[in-house]
């Protein structure tokens, strides 16, 4: 037992560490930055992305200023707004998330009125005009006028920044001074407001502040649906608006049951207590309430404020909505960052909340949440820090995977089920350090031959390759040689093409997919990867580990890696991506393997002439319409396991010697009779080719183009045509000679 008692230290110091956090001795900021993603992530993985017809958000977007005019509107038009929503529509509640502040003197009303006290004071006929048009002109007047006959909710903003004056008005706290005296409860205090002109708040139903909290790292998660301000204690417009909807009724703050004394601070609920039963909103410990997002932008329908101005939409369709008023319009700079959007529009923030509130589907964090955090941590870690370090590696990993998916089913499961946020970084963390420090100690203590051979070999071979060569480590090295080996290249049909058609982000999920398909073809035939060049692969067979038959298994990889392409591209058609088309090119020959490059960085890899043959056959593989190029040195090692097709004599860029050319079409007695019957009739064309006897050639191309049609074919009907004009001579050896790589 002695021997493990380093790990047990380690491992407690690292449990009491994170135990310190969740209990809130101190705070670490990377587990609480890591707590905010995981909630983030759980948030946009679990939402109902349903759209809520009950709410309708109307728009002051770009389209509205385009067609009204810049914002502020007068307050002539804000009332026609109003009264058509109410008396055309016959809408069920109207809430502002906007603030009115300023009196509009767009009238002239102003100019009017010191007329009528001075210049115009005598003139009986202009001061009895006046006086009937004045209520036309005074647009404070009537917007409020259109106020007070509605059910309307009025936003106003508040501020933490000290020295600020508050402006406006703002309706009357829903909780007086001394309510929570003698509670330690965190309300987030406030210095000042921006309210609306006091003749609107007035004359409205309600109002209700519209500031969410941004967290630190800049993202909007909750509302404080309570605030603090010179003692009193103000409500958001989200549950100003419920509680508008419900009929104004009592609102209670929940403390847990039982809770006689003011000794627990924590208030875990507010409630709207109406005739019908108890509307539960769950706070967390700053009386704030969690956005229960509906999905990313759009779970609610948005009308462009100025269709409902011009009349553009039907009557009825808005009948009996909830609608909320709020701008998208950039320059109003109304968007914030939020777990589902980096740039979400505060006016759905609260038809969330609102929409939350009336389903009950508010999420729960109450301040008790810590202590399941810390019993969590305890189980999880206590069984990682004390039983890890007793037991095998697999062993280990079992039990690890085993604390893991308790955790993670249990934190899901309140999340799910519960409606319970509780935090998951810390006992994440427990989990992955301590798993981590107890196979890295096995790693360093005990597999040190191991470790050195996957550091060398590791990104190049299988593992199990890896573990082969571990076994007698002396017989390998990286230094260079010669030797036989077969060098395989492939690459990407059109890629560039391809690329232009897709956004970053999916470019890059379609070359994940795309390499990891082709490189776990490679790896299965024991292929050493060599590197990635762009969407281009090289690997190679024979080395660092010696195989008698490395021409025969990087011409089954070939293959496996055109059956594998036919998978992947269903599942890449299947989001509407293009289909992917491969060349490969094959080639056997005497190579220089070994670790070159720079001291800056060094790569294990086969140089020489068969390798750059390899390299080109890729290259003329569009030429010919295949998907295969096999060089001759590769074909004379596996002639008898696999049927070819002689597709050329080829000169390539730098080569004066012709090479011969073939495509694998399959295992020997797995190809069907009518593919060898076929290869039959090409290779008499391919033999009256080679001899010049053009009619013979072009009458037997011509029968396999109308029995099987290939661009193969095509290639050799075209080149008849020209060697019909431009003889190639009496020396001519047969071959065709490529001008590019």
């Amino acid at each position: 037992m002695s021997k493990h008692l380093p790990r047990f230290l380690l491992g407690a110091a690292v449990l009491l560490l994170l135990l310190g956090h969740a209990a809130k001795f101190y705070q670490i900021g990377l587990v609480s930055r890591l707590d905010a993603i995981i909630y983030d992530v759980k948030v946009r993985l679990t939402m109902p992305h349903e759209v809520d017809e009950r709410i309708v958000i109307l728009d002051i977007d770009e389209k509205s200023l385009a067609d009204v005019g810049r914002w502020p509107w007068g307050r002539n038009t804000m009332a026609t707004l109003v009264s058509k929503l109410f008396d055309l529509h016959g809408i069920q509640l109207l809430g502002f998330d906007v603030v009115f502040a300023e009196p509009d003197d767009s009238s002239g009303l102003k100019t009017l009125e010191t007329l009528a006290r001075k210049d115009l004071r005598d003139d009986g006929a202009f001061r009895a005009a006046f006086g009937k048009l004045r209520p036309q002109l005074d647009y404070d007047g009537r917007f409020a006028a259109a106020l007070k006959d509605n059910p309307v909710v009025l936003g106003y903003y508040v501020s933490s920044k000290e020295g600020g004056t508050s402006s406006g008005a703002i309706p009357p706290p829903v909780f007086p001074p001394e309510s929570f005296a003698g509670r330690n409860i965190p309300f987030t205090h406030w210095v000042s407001y921006g309210g609306n002109l006091p003749k609107f708040q007035d004359a409205a139903a309600s109002g209700g502040h519209f500031n969410p909290l941004v967290d630190a790292d800049g993202i909007s998660r909750r509302v404080p649906l309570l605030i603090e301000y010179q003692g009193a204690y103000y409500e958001a417009l989200s549950l100003a608006m419920t509680r508008a909807l419900l009929g104004f009724p009592k609102l209670v703050p929940g403390f847990p049951e039982g809770d006689a004394s003011a000794g627990y601070g924590s208030m875990e609920s507010l409630d709207i207590e109406t005739r019908q039963g108890t509307v539960s909103i769950p706070v967390d410990e700053n009386v704030a309430a969690l956005i229960p997002f509906l999905g990313p932008q759009g779970s609610f329908r948005y009308i462009s404020a100025a269709d409902v101005l011009r009349d553009r939409v039907k009557v009825g369709e808005l009948m009996g909505k909830i609608v909320l008023v709020g701008t998208t319009a950039p320059g109003l700079m109304d968007l914030r960052a939020t777990p589902v959007s980096e740039a979400y529009a505060g006016v759905e923030i609260h038809a969330n909340l609102l929409a939350g509130f009336l389903d009950g589907a508010v999420k729960y964090k109450p301040a008790y949440v810590l202590g399941a955090d810390v019993m969590l941590l305890l189980i999880a870690g206590g069984v990682m820090a004390f039983v890890l370090p007793l037991l095998s590696p697999l062993r280990s990993s079992i039990v690890a995977a085993g604390v893991l998916a308790f955790v993670l089913g249990a934190n899901l499961g309140a999340w799910q089920y519960a409606n319970l946020v509780l935090p998951l970084a810390g006992s994440l963390i427990v989990i992955a350090v301590l798993y981590a420090m107890n196979m890295a100690w096995g790693y360093f203590a005990e597999s040190r031959i191991k470790r050195q051979f996957t550091e060398l070999f590791g990104q190049y071979v299988p593992p199990e390759l890896v573990d082969e060569m571990a076994k007698n480590p002396t017989n390998y090295s990286m230094d260079g040689r010669k030797a036989e080996l077969t060098v395989m290249f492939s690459d990407v049909r059109g890629f560039t093409t391809i690329s232009e058609g897709l956004q970053p982000d999916q470019l890059a999920t379609l070359m994940n997919l795309y390499l990891g398909a082709m490189t776990n073809v490679i790896r299965d035939h024991r292929g050493t990867l060599d590197k990635y060049i762009g969407d281009a692969i090289m690997a190679f067979w024979g080395a660092p580990v010696a195989e008698t038959d490395h021409a025969k298994l990087a011409v089954i990889t070939a293959l496996d890696m055109q059956k594998a392409l036919v998978d992947l591209n269903r599942e890449l058609l299947a989001k509407g991506w293009p289909e992917l088309k491969i060349g490969v090119g094959v080639n056997t020959g005497t190579m220089t393997v070994g670790d070159m490059g720079s001291p800056v960085r060094k790569a294990y890899t086969v140089m020489g002439d068969a390798v750059n043959l390899g390299s080109r056959l890729e290259g003329i593989t569009k030429q010919y319409g295949v998907g295969i190029i096999v060089g001759e040195g590769s074909r004379e090692l596996v002639e008898k396991d696999f049927v070819f097709r002689e597709l050329d004599l080829v000169k390539v860029k730098g080569k004066d010697k012709p090479v011969g050319i073939f495509e694998p079409l399959g295992l020997a007695g797995a190809v069907d009779q009518a593919l060898l019957d076929e290869i039959a009739l090409w290779n008499e064309a391919l033999r009256a080719y080679r001899a010049q006897d053009w009619d013979q050639a072009e009458t037997v191309l011509l029968k396999l183009t109308r029995e099987s049609p290939h661009k193969l074919y095509d290639v050799y009907l075209e080149r008849i045509a020209h060697y019909r004009t431009d003889p190639p001579g009496d020396d001519w050896d047969g071959s065709w000679k490529f001008e590019t790589k």
